[in-house]
């Protein structure tokens, strides 16, 4: 969720100062494609890690915080301000008066509280459940140990005291699409999977499902003056081959380019000067189950990592769209050691450490992998024959987009490649690998690490930020040495755009979710648009 683009990132855009001046035009349909899968996992958002329904979550939806791409920091969203206590850890929000859910139901505490309580549910094993465990009492409440979360005091409808484990800054937290709000008095939760009810400003219309999500403007929307469109097609469009035509051919708005298309785009006259780029804080990942036998030994995920030859992978099959990873957390994190060496490409050192581990003669596994150039078969296929010289046999297993989240939160793989979100924040990003972190939140390999542990609790407490970089920085590279994953790179994300389309901004945390309340289009769209 997203803030509103600067003078100076429109210009850098291509807007021009007429369109400025006359200010947003109103009315009109987008046509935004959901790039990532086949089809929608669910349309309750609390319940799916995917940014596929991200989308969704855009348009419906609002949740406590916000993200502003232009600050880089998370902004209060729907309360009007907030007081702090003395030791950092006690906000007491004073909640929007004007926020109502699409449902004509007013937004009050009663609604955060029960959907933090929701989504910690143990009994729901829902993904969000490791950014509500920021909230004092959560850890007991996801455990099942208490009937209540200690932290959440409703003061009065429109005033919640919230207590945090720590002096950390909630918002990255509470930001997420699987943290935002739903309404209280609901009879039946799963009429969430079937028509969703938010405080965004869209309406849900219908899911067709297979093609697309429709949304139309909600007219109580707590934002005076927004948004700006009528309706958005959430359109599903997965093949990187049908989106370079529907965009060409003008029937898209937006279309996230891959590898090739990137290349082939900033080639054209045409093309070229409307694409919009920018490093995401995403590290892309073979995550390794420790419960397959080889990989309970870390000698046998290191010499993984030594086989492929990551930086060839990059500049071959990923077109240099892409850092190659020497980490966990990318390049732009406060907490990234840009002194700590990563993997080399050294495939003696790998045979010798899976000497070392018994298992010289090797081993074969399975990789659980969607279609996805970037990040999915195509790079396993790449990888192959590299782990094949060091006497691994490595084996694809093709699955769904749309399923790959439900086969690695159920933990039902032996090793995973995915892309997985790896900031804004340093500390929530590292949270995926505290012991006590679920694999059905995120932390996916089971990693647990006793000296990891103490060095990230030092940090959730620690208020000074550059001693809490320090204490963080620490941390990741005791991670990079235990390899829980092979580390492959941080995606470089691009979107090519429409000339009449207006309001896009350059999201770090993930590109193709944009602010859909802040978008415009210009007279120049083609009349279906308009």
């Amino acid at each position: 969720m997203l803030k509103r683009l600067t003078l100076a990132v429109m210009l850098g855009l291509g807007v021009s100062t007429e369109a400025l001046a006359a200010g947003e035009r109103h009315g009109g349909t987008l046509v935004f494609t959901a790039p990532y899968g086949s089809s929608f996992a669910t349309l309750d958002v609390q319940a799916s890690p995917n940014t596929q329904e991200e989308f969704i979550t855009q348009a419906i939806h609002r949740a406590l915080y916000d993200w502003d791409s232009i600050q880089n920091k998370p902004v209060l969203e729907l309360a009007s301000s907030e007081d702090v206590s003395d030791d950092g850890t006690v906000h007491t929000y004073h909640l929007r008066d004007n926020a109502v859910f699409h449902s004509g139901k007013p937004l009050t505490a009663d609604d955060i509280i029960y959907s933090y309580k929701r989504i910690a549910n143990p009994k729901n094993a829902f993904p969000g459940a490791s950014y509500i465990a920021v909230i004092k009492g959560a850890d007991e409440f996801i455990a099942g140990k208490a009937e209540e979360i200690s932290g959440l005091k409703k003061i009065d409808d429109h005033t919640l005291e919230v207590t945090f484990v720590g002096p950390i800054n909630p918002g990255f937290s509470l930001m997420q699409n699987t943290t935002v709000i739903y309404p209280s008095d609901v009879k039946d939760e799963a009429s969430f999977a079937k028509t969703p009810v938010g405080l965004g400003a869209f309406v849900f219309k219908e899911h067709i499902p297979g093609s697309q999500v429709v949304v139309e403007k909600f007219d109580k929307y707590y934002e005076e003056g927004k948004p700006y469109l009528d309706r958005i097609d959430i359109t599903l469009m997965a093949e990187d081959a049908a989106r370079d035509i529907a965009f060409r051919n003008k029937e898209i708005d937006v279309s996230i380019l891959g590898p090739t298309q990137y290349q082939a785009y900033q080639g054209e006259d045409a093309l070229k000067d409307h694409l919009l780029e920018v490093a995401e804080v995403y590290t892309r990942t073979i995550g390794f189950n420790p419960t397959f036998e080889p990989f309970k030994d870390k000698r046998v995920r290191q010499a993984i990592n030594y086989a492929i030859n990551t930086p060839l992978i990059v500049e071959r099959l990923v077109k240099n769209k892409a850092y190659p990873a020497s980490g966990w957390l990318p390049l732009s994190s406060p907490a990234f050691d840009k002194d700590k060496a990563p993997y080399a490409f050294d495939p003696e050192k790998a045979k010798a450490l899976l000497a070392e581990a018994g298992y010289a003669d090797g081993f074969e596994f399975e990789v659980t992998a969607s279609p996805n150039e970037s990040w999915g078969v195509p790079i396993v296929e790449a990888i192959l024959p590299m782990l094949k010289k060091v006497g691994i046999t490595m084996k694809p297993k093709p699955v769904e987009s749309s399923a790959l989240g439900d086969a690695v939160t159920s933990g039902n793989f032996s090793a995973y490649i995915w892309s997985i979100p790896s900031g804004p924040d340093p500390l929530n990003a590292l949270r995926c690998f505290l012991s006590t972190t679920p694999p059905s939140a995120c932390n996916y390999s089971s990693y647990a690490n006793p000296e990891f542990d103490k060095l990230f609790r030092a940090a959730e407490q620690e208020r000074d930020p550059t001693k809490q970089s320090n204490l963080l920085r620490q941390a990741n590279n005791l991670v990079q040495d235990d390899a829980p994953v092979w580390f492959f790179n941080y995606n470089k994300a691009v979107m090519a755009y429409q000339p009449w389309i207006h309001g896009l901004v350059p999201n770090a945390t993930e590109l193709a979710v944009q602010p859909y309340d802040e978008i415009w289009i210009d007279e120049t769209a083609p009349d279906s648009r308009r």
